[in-house]
């Protein structure tokens, strides 16, 4: 064979090897979202195990705030059938279920029996580990999905992904208030106004 031959033969091995590794990679992406929402149902599910624990330790105390517990279990029972909608529906279902949680321990430091009492210490302590872990599992799944995200859609990949089927991953969005970054203010006065004397002890500096 001439040698364009060989250097036609030799382009179309690298296009279709080069097509082969993007394309085990674009899979590799793909599972590792998977697996990282996986983890994610496992905290959940362990939430989800919890909260009823919680409802019957605090319901005897709480006679007349049975609102709240409603919204408790209304709000876990709306995130259980949540879980086969996909992550964006999850997440908002998730979300809200968080929300009546606060609510419930804001109404439990009503309580001072409760706030003494040793299983719903441990309950709380439990789903507040649980929420960490959930943050944690939101966060890794969140990172794969943008890696994913991005592979698909850059060049070479692209050419691979549209003919095969890849398509963009939903993320695992997080309520506004946990997107927040807290504001820590480590001021301990206000500094004096322009044209105030310095405050005693601290005299001005002489004149050059």
């Amino acid at each position: 064979m001439s040698p364009i031959v060989w250097i036609i033969l030799g382009v179309i091995a690298v296009i279709v090897i080069g097509g082969i590794l993007i394309y085990n990679g674009l899979v590799q992406r793909r599972l590792r979202i998977r697996e990282a929402f996986a983890q994610i149902e496992v905290q959940l599910k362990r939430r989800w195990d919890l909260i009823p624990n919680l409802v019957n330790a605090v319901k005897g105390y709480m006679g007349f705030e049975q609102q709240v517990l409603e919204n408790v279990t209304k709000a876990r029972a709306d995130a259980v059938s949540a879980g086969s909608q996909g992550p964006a529906q999850q997440a908002a279902a998730e979300n809200m279920l968080t929300g009546t949680l606060r609510s419930l321990f804001a109404v439990v430091e009503n309580y001072p029996e409760l706030k003494a009492n040793q299983n719903v210490l441990e309950l709380q302590e439990q789903l507040t580990t649980t929420e960490n872990q959930i943050g944690f599992a939101r966060q890794h799944y969140n990172a794969v999905v943008l890696d994913y995200n991005t592979s698909i859609a850059t060049i070479p990949n692209a050419f691979i992904a549209g003919p095969f089927g890849f398509k963009s991953e939903e993320f695992f969005d997080a309520e506004p208030e946990a997107a927040q970054v807290p504001r820590v203010d480590l001021t301990f006065g206000t500094p004096p106004a322009a044209g105030n004397p310095p405050a005693a002890g601290n005299p001005p500096p002489a004149a050059g």
